[in-house]
């Protein structure tokens, strides 16, 4: 019967595994941790985009348009999508890719159809375009 005990050791950041026979000799074998530095980069949203999006998006609950997010973080874009129900496709997804930011703008908001309902280079300026459904949800 073996045992085996684990050491971690600070110059490799790996973990050395030592299998003790026996009789008493001990054979060790190197198993490498995930390395951050191996992860591609991903795009995300910082805090002041999140609370600009997630003030808009507090407001929308509250009028009982919207019901659940999701956030997603890709290697060229992240997307904030949004749902009247969980189960359903989102209705509208408001985007952020850094390429686009010198030709249309880094912002967009996209309807359920794929429609593009507006784009630019502020994130404030692109969110108004839910002020004007929040405004004819307030009259309703």
């Amino acid at each position: 019967m073996r045992a085996f005990r684990t050491a971690p050791t600070d110059r490799t950041r790996g973990l050395i595994l030592q299998d003790f026979r026996t009789n008493g000799d001990a054979a060790a074998n190197l198993l490498a941790f995930p390395d951050n530095r191996s992860r591609s980069p991903v795009v995300s949203f910082d805090r002041a985009e999140l609370s600009q999006i997630l003030r808009i998006y507090g407001r929308m609950v509250s009028a009982g348009e919207w019901r659940d997010y999701a956030i997603d973080m890709l290697k060229d874009r992240a997307v904030f999508s949004v749902f009247r129900r969980t189960s359903e496709m989102p209705l509208y997804r408001i985007e952020k890719n850094p390429k686009l930011a010198r030709k249309q703008g880094a912002y967009q908001v996209v309807a359920a159809g794929g429609l593009i309902m507006k784009r630019g280079q502020d994130l404030a300026n692109v969110l108004q375009v839910f002020d004007k459904a929040l405004a004819l949800a307030d009259k309703a």
